[in-house]
């Protein structure tokens, strides 16, 4: 069929009959290119984190290399066993600065309700309601 003959007209009622069918499929169309979107970004998502889950244990490698340079440096001024424990304690300290700060955060964090929202929402309904007075 070449582009000058006329198409074939159809009445209002089988377009309107139509109208179904091709909702239907468009919507079909729609859920599957959302699934190959999802696949595709599931897929990328799980290359990245397993290239960061490498770099992370790479890390822990570079870490303790480092550690080691730390007391074979001390050990040059101080006896081997010095070094290792000043290196030692050095870290103990990190460690627990970090654990007191993690605690923190977590304290601030829990419960995980979004309580101020709540309570906002509650200030809201009772405005609503005419029993409160809005800030």
């Amino acid at each position: 069929m070449s582009s000058t003959e006329p198409k074939e007209k159809r009445s209002l009622f089988r377009l309107i009959g139509d109208l179904p069918g091709l909702v239907g499929d468009l919507i079909r169309a729609e859920i599957e290119s959302i699934k190959k979107e999802i696949v595709t970004k599931l897929a990328s998502l799980g290359i990245g984190i397993g290239l960061l889950a490498g770099a992370a244990f790479i890390l822990f490698f570079v870490i303790a290399t480092l550690i080691a340079a730390a007391v074979l440096g001390i050990a040059t001024a101080l006896p081997a066993w010095l070094a290792a424990l000043i290196v030692a304690v050095a870290l103990l300290i990190i460690a627990l600065v970090l654990a007191l700060l993690g605690i923190n955060k977590l304290k601030a964090g829990v419960p995980p309700a979004p309580t101020e929202s709540i309570k906002s929402i509650k200030k809201d309904v009772n405005v609503i309601k005419g029993t409160g007075k809005r800030d």
